[in-house]
């Protein structure tokens, strides 16, 4: 039908916007109001174009976000850089070990000691692994899900949890902190990240074990190891290491122990820990059905430096820095793994000696001079050089100062012996041109002035003014006659007497130790440890090994290099030996015979310095040198104080206290061990005179020594050559040849 047609009789289709029916107004009718016009049947439906603008915004603002969040995550991981380890993780002790391997000490506030991890068990490392990050090796530095699902506990009262990795806990403690805000969990995101990237997996654990807290003030597997089985980590079994393990995650609430109350929790944490190692494969269910709780050892304090520990620690130091194997900064850093030579056995006996013979004896209200009594002691092994023992006092943290091995107190008469071993090993002779041997006549007479000696008169004094008239030298020894051994140190020469000394074993800058008449009475001060050093060498023929407090030191695994102990023939084997037979008369019928409760044969010389300020007593038997000297101090000015009254005692001798002392230290210690007798081979002529007889006005009192110097130059001391002497002894005939002779 064209347009111009007139209606058409096909109806046209509705629309649904339109009525259904419709019909055309008649136009001579009014139009309808507005208010009379017909309610249409049903509403015109929204149109489909707002759902997808919501859908539009929605995934806007999704956008939105996520661009925001990888902007915060890009300017975060720019921004965020891998700090330097904080001051807490870094920090480690100095370990100290006996000789056995057992723990001596250790120094440090905090009680670590890092460990290679190959140095730790696969198991034990496997164990912390099944307890705190069972996918360490194949997931990575972090692990999103976990730290929502922790975040989402945490807040639903579920229990505080981490979520965090073995790799986010290694940043917290190695590089951050233990506070519990957004901000360092934020870092400790971040840097766990570029962590991961930049450090091996075994780097990371490595780190990790190294500075985990296990209670018990233990930081580190190593620590841990030790505080509660008492054994290195290297030695811990697949139960131990799953114990520590479980320790991890609360260690003082499992620590069973101190907290018994609660042993059911920390077995059920440990059988957790030994379960997941079988479920990944790590375990064997029979080792595992086998395995039983392995209890720790009782917890005990730290082993802090009270007692004997603070003493032996300072002398082992000293000896590291004083031989340049460390440096003292480096050392007080810490990290130091250092075996020493000590022996508990000989150390526990050297202690209780002391403890039987004097400090159980004083009594500061009885005897006033009680409060000065100062003890050192030291024991070496003859020959290796290696110290066994030492005593350095009360308490480390009552006197700080080690008796054994301070240099402020004279040694005395303890001296004198190496007068006459200079005089052998040179072939010196009198003024009168006879060779000096133990059975050489000399002038014993009080204060007699010495012969041919070219500086200032000196004329020292015998102990009380005692005169011996003509004594051979053996009994003035016994004695210890000043008389006679001053003259005899100009005999000898003595710049030789020096040298030989500092070729036994005295240090070349001990205080005092002048070459002139004097120094046959004991002038210098040498320390307790120098003196046993010395002694050492005589009760070695002659062979000095350099005293040594340590056979082995690492840090990090690596081990350091220690001076040569090689031991050398300081001086000969008859002048050592032949000194040794009169020293054995000392301890048998001299000065010395309280030394014979050591029940062995024995060797020794009594000294007291000047004004009784200090009493020594220098002995060895084959197997053992060891030196006691007791000092006189004022406790609060420090000045050095006579020990007239002491221990009940007029006054106090080298042959009184200091050998008591060394005869019960040397008894016990030596326990178990057969005696043996010296080999003895000596200088010609010394074997074949018989006894010396006793000599009258002989009081056997403690012999006064520490005679002032006579202000004579030290001449110098040229490199010691054995048999050579010094310029004042060498036109005096020559050195006797060797002749073997066994026993005496």
């Amino acid at each position: 039908m064209s347009p111009s047609s007139g209606t058409s009789d096909t109806p046209r289709p509705s629309r649904p916007d339109r009525e259904a029916s419709w019909e055309p107004r008649d136009p001579t009718l009014p139009a309808p109001r507005p208010d009379e016009r017909p309610e249409r049947r049903r509403r015109r439906p929204r149109r489909p174009g707002g759902v997808r603008r919501f859908l539009r915004t929605l995934f806007g603002l999704l956008l939105l976000g996520t661009l925001l969040l990888a902007g915060a995550f890009a300017a975060g991981y720019l921004l965020v850089e891998i700090p330097p380890a904080n001051a807490a993780a870094v920090a480690q002790s100095n370990v100290y070990l006996y000789r056995d391997g057992s723990p001596l000490a250790r120094d440090g506030e905090v009680n670590r000691e890092n460990v290679p991890l190959g140095q730790v068990p696969l198991t034990v490392r496997r164990a912390v692994l099944a307890a705190e990050d069972r996918d360490f090796h194949t997931s990575r530095a972090v692990d999103p899900k976990a730290m929502l699902r922790a975040a989402w506990n945490t807040v639903t009262g579920k229990g505080r949890q981490s979520g965090s990795t073995i790799t986010q806990q290694y940043v917290k403690n190695y590089y951050l902190g233990q506070e519990q805000t957004l901000t360092r969990k934020a870092k400790e995101f971040f840097i766990a990240i570029k962590l991961g990237r930049e450090k091996s997996k075994d780097e990371i654990l490595e780190g990790y074990l190294n500075t985990s807290y296990f209670g018990r003030n233990a930081y580190g597997v190593q620590a841990a190891a030790r505080a509660y089985y008492g054994k290195d980590v290297d030695r811990l079994d697949t139960a131990e290491g799953a114990y520590l393990a479980s320790l991890l995650k609360a260690p003082s609430a499992y620590d069973v122990t101190t907290h018994p109350e609660n042993r059911a929790t920390a077995v059920a944490r440990w059988n957790y820990v030994l379960d997941g190692m079988v479920g990944e494969g790590w375990l064997d269910p029979a080792a595992r059905a086998a395995a039983r709780f392995p209890a720790p050892q009782t917890a005990r304090p730290a082993t802090a430096l009270s007692g004997q520990r603070g003493y032996l620690v300072q002398a082992v130091e000293e000896y590291l820095t004083d031989h340049g194997i460390v440096d003292e900064k480096t050392l007080a850093g810490g990290g130091f793994r250092i075996t020493t030579t000590l022996e508990p056995a000989k150390q526990d006996a050297l202690v209780q000696a002391v403890e039987d013979q004097v400090t159980s004896r004083l009594d500061p209200a009885r005897a006033p001079a009680d409060r000065y009594v100062r003890v050192g002691a030291a024991a070496v092994d003859p020959g290796t050089g290696r110290v066994l023992a030492l005593y350095g006092g009360i308490d480390y943290t009552q006197q700080y100062v080690n008796n054994a091995t301070r240099r402020d107190y004279q040694v005395g008469s303890t001296f004198k012996p190496f007068v006459f071993t200079a005089a052998v090993q040179s072939g010196a002779q009198t003024q009168q041109g006879l060779p000096i041997t133990p059975y050489t006549l000399y002038d014993g007479t009080n204060r007699r002035p010495v012969e041919g000696w070219n500086g200032a008169l000196y004329d020292p004094a015998n102990e009380d003014d005692a005169s011996y008239g003509e004594i051979a030298v053996g009994a003035a020894t016994n004695l210890s006659v000043n008389a006679v051994y001053a003259q005899m140190a100009v005999d000898v020469g003595p710049t030789h007497v020096r040298r030989t000394a500092i070729a036994l074993g005295v240090p070349r800058s001990t205080p005092d130790l002048t070459a002139s008449p004097s120094i046959a009475l004991g002038p210098a001060t040498a320390s307790v440890l120098d003196m046993a050093a010395a002694y050492a060498t005589l009760a070695a023929h002659g062979r000095h090994g350099t005293y040594t407090l340590v056979s082995a030191v690492t840090r990090g695994g690596r081990e350091l290099v220690l001076p040569d102990g090689t031991a050398r023939q300081a001086v000969s084997r008859e002048a050592a030996d032949t000194t040794t037979s009169i020293l054995r008369s000392v301890v048998e019928a001299g000065t010395g015979t309280a030394a014979q409760t050591a029940g062995r044969p024995a060797a020794g010389k009594t000294g007291t310095a000047e004004d009784d300020k200090a009493a020594w007593f220098a002995g060895y038997t084959p197997e053992l040198a060891t030196v006691v000297a007791l000092m006189g101090q004022d406790p609060e000015s420090g000045h050095q104080e006579p020990l007239y009254g002491a221990l009940g005692l007029p006054r106090v001798s080298g042959g009184g206290p200091p050998a008591a002392i060394w005869g019960q230290f040397t008894r016990n210690a030596l326990a178990g061990t057969p005696p043996k007798d010296f080999d003895l081979r000596l200088m010609p002529g010394a074997e074949e005179m018989p006894a010396v007889p006793p000599v009258p006005d002989a009081t056997g009192a403690p012999d006064t020594t520490g005679a002032p110097d006579t202000g004579a130059p030290d001449t110098g001391d040229e490199e010691y050559v054995t048999g050579e002497a010094g310029p004042e002894a060498a036109s005096r005939g020559p050195r006797p040849t060797r002749t073997t002779v066994r026993g005496q």
